[in-house]
């Protein structure tokens, strides 16, 4: 192998390759230097400092100042219906009337036998009695509407766990207000619950 000789080079260096600690030359001032261009972020929606001289852009609702006090005054001026439950549980009113609903009806039971065992109570105004397509009986739940409430709840208080065609029938609101509470709570699964 041949040996190579080196070289040695003398290196100086002009005045305006020289830098100063901070990047820029020394004979450009600072004022006049460009700033070094920051990547924008897609989250904040700005740059790092210069994020306080261009107003920060943000999509959806309720990013605005007065974004609360606009949505409560648009729409505190409408009628809406309120679902408090201020005296609890309790019947509410259909368009037409007051509705009950009556299930454990036979499968063979009849629109007369209704008409007659509830007819006592007032005037029905109307009674639905859904039937199988299959097989023509009864699916076992009536809708009856009275025009009064105090004909209703009569009704409620006397037939419920009354017996229709030897079958013991439950009469109670077809529309309430409030939470429902069943007799039987039957829970979902009967594996343990998950541990985080």
């Amino acid at each position: 192998m041949a040996t190579a000789e080196a070289e040695a080079v003398d290196f100086e260096p002009e005045d305006d390759d020289l830098m100063d600690e901070d990047g820029i030359a020394d004979d450009v001032s600072p004022a006049a230097a460009a700033p070094i261009p920051k990547l924008k972020s897609a989250i904040t929606g700005g740059g790092g400092g210069s994020s306080s001289l261009v107003p920060k852009k943000t999509k959806g609702r309720g990013f605005g100042e007065g974004a609360d006090s606009e949505r409560s005054s648009r729409l505190g001026g409408r009628g809406f219906d309120s679902l408090g439950s201020d005296g609890g549980p309790g019947a509410l009113r259909s368009i037409e009337g007051w509705i009950i609903l009556v299930t454990g009806v036979h499968e063979e039971a009849q629109e007369d036998d209704l008409l007659n065992s509830f007819g006592d109570f007032g005037a029905i105004k109307n009674l639905h009695l859904n039937l199988d397509r299959r097989t023509g009986f009864v699916k076992g739940y009536a809708l009856i509407e009275y025009e009064d409430f105090s004909e209703a709840q009569e009704a409620i208080s006397k037939m419920d766990g009354a017996q229709l065609l030897d079958q013991i029938i439950n009469v109670s609101w077809a529309f309430c207000k409030g939470p429902y509470h069943k007799k039987s709570i039957r829970r979902r699964s009967r594996s343990p619950r998950r541990k985080f």
